[in-house]
């Protein structure tokens, strides 16, 4: 497996309060992981700093290619797709009038694949985004987000608020992106998605990676559950 995102002594700030401290990360192509931690760990900074939508400094390199410094539109460019926990769609557009202002000529991902993919969009493409149920928005989000053609794509939450078959719808299509050859980073709090794709799981804490490898050894290491992810 080729390596695709590398980040090393990433430190990451909101005005003057810093948030990351040096976070050590890498995925390699088609490669799925986990990032997991307890509010306030740092996750969605991590997310928000690969798109360049925060202050930092250190070293990130996708592809060799070095993101820090560059702007947020430069960074989806080059092949880095997110999906943010707010979701972002267009409510008074139509599901095919989303789907159009992610597409990227020569993309590899086409309407096709996005309502093979999610076949419920499919059904209601001429309906506005914004009369569409929370799964349906997800879908629709990640779908815009693969039209740009993303050989990575980072998802913030993914099965906040949905209900159990709609979640197994997610993680089966991500799954199939999964195959297609898509990175994912997901930033997930119970790890359901997780599961689905045998990611491997990042731990953060303190704005640090706490713990990185496969979800079995995870389950193994109680101190490690026990510091940075136990509530209570």
């Amino acid at each position: 497996m080729s390596e695709l995102l590398r980040i090393d002594g990433l430190r990451a700030w909101y005005g003057a309060a810093q948030v990351l401290h040096g976070v050590q990360l890498a995925i390699g192509d088609g490669e799925a992981v986990a990032l997991v931690g307890r509010n306030g760990s740092g996750r969605s900074t991590l997310a928000k700093a690969i798109m360049g939508l925060v202050r930092c400094e250190g070293d990130m390199r996708y592809r060799g290619v070095q993101l820090v410094g560059l702007r947020a539109f430069r960074i989806a460019r080059l092949g880095i797709g997110y999906v943010p926990e707010t979701r972002d769609v267009f409510p008074t557009l139509t599901v095919r009038e989303n789907l159009m202002l992610g597409e990227r000529r020569g993309a590899r991902f086409t309407f096709d694949d996005a309502y093979r993919l999610f076949p419920s969009l499919h059904e209601r493409a001429t309906v506005r985004a914004g009369a569409l149920s929370g799964g349906e928005q997800q879908m629709l989000a990640i779908a815009r987000t693969l039209m740009g053609d993303p050989s990575l794509i980072v998802i913030d939450e993914p099965a906040e608020g949905l209900a159990p078959r709609v979640i197994e719808q997610l993680g089966a299509a991500l799954a199939m992106l999964r195959s297609r050859g898509v990175a994912m980073l997901l930033i997930e709090e119970r790890l359901t998605i997780a599961r689905m794709l045998d990611a491997r799981v990042v731990v953060m804490g303190h704005g640090a990676v706490q713990f990185d490898g496969p979800l079995a050894e995870l389950g193994r290491r109680e101190e490690v559950v026990r510091e940075w992810l136990a509530v209570g």
